[in-house]
């Protein structure tokens, strides 16, 4: 099984990106990314009110993606099929977590993957 240390990249396609996205910070994510149909979880930190760009890259295609589990503190909106963003509520500090849901292919299977994410809201 290949296992790879989750990261925010940036993504190819920032052109096609609406401007309020690309002025979002891409935050480092740590955790584990495994193979297509394999769940997957991820940590960040984040400012209350703060917005976190992460475009997700699994090897292969990505085909589509939905959130699985909407924020309890935050709001998370999908720009494209692999990239989402995260704003904080702001005046909230503590955990906040959501989940995205992937689906695709790539050189090892294919799957659908859920990728959750916990976040520390400083």
């Amino acid at each position: 099984m290949h296992f790879r240390t989750l990261s925010i990249v940036g993504l190819a396609v920032l052109g096609s990106m609406p401007i309020s996205a690309r002025a979002a910070s891409e935050c480092p994510v740590t955790g584990v990314m495994s193979s297509w149909g394999v769940n997957s979880t991820g940590y960040f930190s984040v400012s209350s009110g703060g917005t976190c760009l992460f475009p997700v890259k699994m090897d292969g295609v990505i085909a589509s993606s939905n959130i699985s589990q909407k924020p309890a503190h935050g709001t998370l909106k999908k720009l494209n099929a692999s990239t989402y963003t995260y704003t904080a509520k702001a005046g909230y500090k503590g955990s906040d977590a959501f989940a995205v849901s992937f689906r695709g292919k790539g050189p090892s299977g294919s799957g659908t993957s859920v990728v959750t994410l916990n976040a520390t809201v400083q």
